[in-house]
């Protein structure tokens, strides 16, 4: 175990990522799990105020991100104690500032909403990938290429710029979480950008135009996939970053 670690993660540098991912994991499970104890109104925590101003986590976690961002790229050894140090500073502040990124992206205090859910698939997603990027998968698709095959600019450069047209239709065809894994995954992207488009995606409203059935196709593949994996997110969300609050009904 010790020799597997050493020749796959403290040989290659990915020690600091290593440590930014468990620092970021962790303190987003520690966040999470104060704020529902202060939301039931549990345990010594409580709200941070300063003259009737609630002061978010973001808050720290900016100061935090930027702290140990600029740190890593400050110091001279990226595999050294100090680059250690700087990616648990910026773990630490990433997982406080994407706890709240619900709130940064509305702009308001949307945290126990159902707006707030974003926030939890945001950090889902940020581990995946950086579990990805642990098991040596690069962007694009270069991890793929041979050493010959990488000194070669031609095949290098039509890699790079294929893979990254699969991104871009992804992307364009509205499936976004699927295009960001695609930039690690290449197989990924090109599955999405065999696929029917969402609807109301830029590719739908472009080609599907003139294109009843393929509309009506991508509507109803749509409908069933979201059917199908809409309550099983819902319930990990849940577990993981607590049930959001239910609104009551508008009266009439």
């Amino acid at each position: 175990m010790g020799h597997w670690f050493y020749r796959n993660i403290v040989e290659p540098g990915k020690l600091p990522l290593l440590l930014a991912l468990a620092s970021f994991v962790l303190t987003f499970l520690i966040t999470r799990t104060i704020t529902r104890m202060i939301r039931a109104g549990k345990g010594p925590f409580r709200n941070v105020s300063s003259g009737g101003l609630h002061i978010h986590h973001v808050v720290p976690g900016v100061v935090l991100t930027v702290v140990g961002g600029f740190g890593a790229v400050a110091t001279s050894q990226h595999s050294g104690i100090g680059a250690s140090v700087c990616a648990v500073i910026f773990g630490i502040g990433a997982g406080l500032l994407l706890d709240e990124f619900a709130l940064i992206l509305h702009l308001d205090d949307v945290y126990w909403s159902e707006a707030g859910r974003k926030s939890v698939e945001v950090v889902v997603l940020t581990v995946a990938l950086l579990l990805l990027m642990l098991g040596g998968y690069a962007p694009l698709g270069v991890n793929d290429l041979t050493a010959d095959e990488r000194e070669d600019r031609r095949i290098f450069l039509l890699t790079l710029g294929l893979n990254f047209c699969f991104v871009l239709i992804a992307l364009f065809k509205g499936k976004l979480r699927m295009a960001i894994f695609g930039t690690l995954v290449p197989m990924v992207a090109l599955f999405a950008a065999i696929r029917l488009a969402r609807p109301g995606s830029p590719w739908s409203r472009r080609f599907y135009r003139r294109r009843p059935k393929a509309r009506a196709r991508s509507r109803l593949r749509s409908y069933r996939h979201d059917r199908r994996w809409d309550r099983p997110r819902r319930k990990l969300q849940d577990l993981i970053g607590g049930r959001p609050d239910r609104r009551s009904a508008p009266r009439p």
